[in-house]
């Protein structure tokens, strides 16, 4: 029997969701593997789990002057620079890659820019890879 051409249509729209759903976690997965990739993102990841107070001994966001009127969630990017010895530039750099890899959120505090951990994103993205090798 012949396929009509509205079910042939139907089905390449099909197909070409499910190309595009498995290029789209093909990206992902390449953002997270050059996220983890460094031993420098992997300190970050791992300070911004433990949390400000945990991590290291971090003055207070008010003392440095930072705007608003609650404590912003994660770390600053001169806090990094300071922790890890590392030049704006540098810092900047390796926190937009774990950003790009979906670990991070970012918060503006006028100049200031403050990042925590996404705590679900790794097991996000390693429940869509099982799911697309069907493991």
């Amino acid at each position: 029997m012949a396929k009509s051409p509205e079910t042939m249509s139907v089905q390449a729209a099909g197909s070409a969701v499910g190309k595009a759903t498995d290029e789209a976690l093909t990206e992902r997965l390449v953002a997270l593997g050059k996220a983890l990739a460094d031993p420098v993102r992997v300190r970050m990841l791992r300070a911004l789990a433990q949390g400000r107070t945990a991590c290291c001994d971090l003055p207070s966001p008010e003392e440095r002057g930072v705007p608003g009127t609650t404590t912003p969630q994660g770390i600053c990017v001169c806090e990094f620079q300071e922790r890890l010895g590392l030049g704006q530039s540098q810092t900047s750099y390796h926190l937009r890659v774990l950003k790009d890899g979906g670990l991070l959120a970012e918060e503006q505090r006028g100049k200031w820019s403050f990042y925590s951990l996404r705590r679900n994103a790794l097991d996000d993205v390693l429940t869509q890879l099982r799911d697309s090798l069907q493991l």
